[in-house]
């Protein structure tokens, strides 16, 4: 097989590049996925997305035992077409500005990348300075948010926060309504907004259970990849790019099986050697979330939406530039499996939005069907528990306000006997639970640790890029989600600029 260009992963960015790509129709357009077509009674409906953590759309994959816990987190990854994009909780933010003008990578920042986030959505009822109206997605807030999440905004404002006008912006500060990817009542996904309207092009070509072994590379070039269809291992070849959209752990583990990481690791793990790039699989950010837990005082009405459908941004002690916790409000009890909690009641969930520690993704053989080794190390920088005991005070103190005193039946989680910062600290380190955030795995830039240059091409290898949470230097403070549309849709201008 051959094709102009190849796009590895059918998640989020492989959606938007076959997309794009695929409206030249001259071009020939290959994309590949690893997961099946199979549809799952789960994936169009709002509230059901947290059964889906447990179906074949979800990789299933688990951290290490890290340190800080003792214990293994469970994580989130999206297979099949849409990627996480099908299974994830639907919220469409951007996070604040402040964190992609940390990138300090040429062409990055926020001011850079805003005409590719807009150029992804449709966001009616939002100014035109700062959201899209042509674009693929149509988003908006809940359309009939939950009474006790409407509780939750105005206590948020009673405890002295900013009430926010467009929180998925990407300029604000406060508490408010995101917008989410809901449509008439059902998920759209990266495959219903960007793959459904292009399956009759001629240009495109979609090959699901497709598992994609390694990319071939010869004489500093990428020529294409090495998949399996059917049983059988096929060669995919690639005339102009091999584009890798497999995610912050799918893509750097690829890169590793093809021979391109840290040289040390590669040839521990029995990986021939093809090009030393010590940055591919580190530098891995996720968000943390832990949060408080309420019993009702009376029956909480049905969701019907996603659940999370209203949040804010704020900063902890030690934020200088911009917000470094968000606060979403949950209709649902919401904790880490590995406490007991409700069956009934509302949560009032943190996630550190800015951590400063620092993972890794590595591989755990030379063979494709081993996972992944995901180490994230969750608060190995101590500034990181710092800020979540912080952002679990300022939850409280929403919790308690008048607003919420119909709700509130009592605090089941921590309980209210936790209150002393050691007390807190020992609650985050048992509840800590993952916002399935993986990002900055092949970052942008020109230091010793980047993997692709501002072009996002791979370093030291001609006609190979990297387009997924990967690219990240470091993370944003909000759902990735949003961000990744923006990164794709910018990629696919540089790919085949029109």
């Amino acid at each position: 097989m051959e094709y102009d260009y190849v796009v590895v992963g059918a998640g989020t960015a492989g959606s938007v590049l076959a997309a794009r790509l695929s409206e030249d129709a001259g071009a020939r357009v290959v994309l590949l996925e690893a997961g099946g077509t199979g549809p799952s009674e789960f994936v169009s409906d709002p509230p059901a997305w947290p059964r889906l953590l447990g179906t074949s759309r979800n990789w299933g994959e688990r951290t290490t035992d890290q340190a800080s816990t003792g214990t293994s987190i469970p994580l989130a990854r999206g297979r099949g077409l849409g990627g996480s994009s099908a299974i994830n909780a639907m919220v469409f933010t951007r996070g604040h500005r402040s964190g992609y003008d940390a990138w300090a990578a040429k062409g990055w920042s926020f001011d850079d990348l805003l005409p590719y986030l807009k150029r992804s959505e449709r966001a009616p009822g939002r100014g035109t300075r700062w959201r899209g109206r042509r674009g693929p997605l149509t988003v908006a807030p809940a359309a009939e948010p939950n009474p006790v999440l409407e509780a939750c905004v105005e206590a948020a404002v009673e405890a002295g926060h900013r009430r926010a006008a467009d929180i998925s912006s990407g300029v604000e500060e406060g508490f408010g309504w995101p917008d989410l990817n809901i449509v008439d009542g059902r998920r759209q996904s990266a495959a219903d907004a960007y793959l459904a309207p292009a399956s009759g092009r001629g240009s495109l070509r979609v090959m699901t259970d497709a598992p994609v072994r390694r990319v071939l590379i010869g004489r500093g070039r990428c020529v294409g990849v090495v998949c399996t269809v059917g049983g059988e291992q096929v060669t995919v070849r690639a005339t102009r790019e091999v584009v890798l959209a497999a995610g912050a752990i799918g893509t750097p583990h690829l890169l590793m099986l093809s021979g391109v990481g840290p040289h040390r690791h590669l040839r521990e793990a029995g990986v021939e050697v093809v090009h030393d790039l010590p940055g591919v699989g580190s530098n891995l950010q996720d968000h943390v979330m832990a949060g408080l837990v309420y019993a009702p005082a009376r029956p909480i009405p049905t969701p019907r939406n996603n659940h999370g459908e209203a949040l804010g941004l704020l900063r902890g002690p030690d934020a200088r530039t911009g917000p470094d916790l968000q606060i979403i409000f949950v209709d649902v009890p919401s904790h880490s499996p590995a406490l007991g909690g409700p069956q009934r009641g509302y949560t009032i969930r943190v996630s550190l939005m800015r951590p400063h520690s620092r993972g890794t993704v590595r591989l755990a053989s030379a063979s494709p069907a081993s996972p992944p080794v995901i180490d994230p190390r969750y608060y190995s920088d101590a500034r990181d528990l710092t800020t979540m005991v912080a952002g679990l005070e300022a939850a409280r103190e929403i919790g308690r306000a008048r607003a919420l005193d119909g709700w509130r039946g009592g605090e089941v989680l921590p309980g209210a006997d936790v209150r002393d910062t050691r007390a807190l600290r020992a609650y985050l380190r048992a509840g800590l639970a993952s916002y399935f955030h993986p990002a900055g795995t092949c970052a942008i830039g020109r230091d010793e640790g980047a993997v692709v240059d501002e072009e996002l091409r791979v370093h030291g290898i001609e006609g190979l890029r990297v387009a997924d949470a990967s690219v990240m230097p470091s993370i944003v403070s909000g759902n990735t989600n949003a961000t990744v549309y923006g990164i794709a849709e910018r990629a696919a201008e540089l790919i085949a600029p029109a």
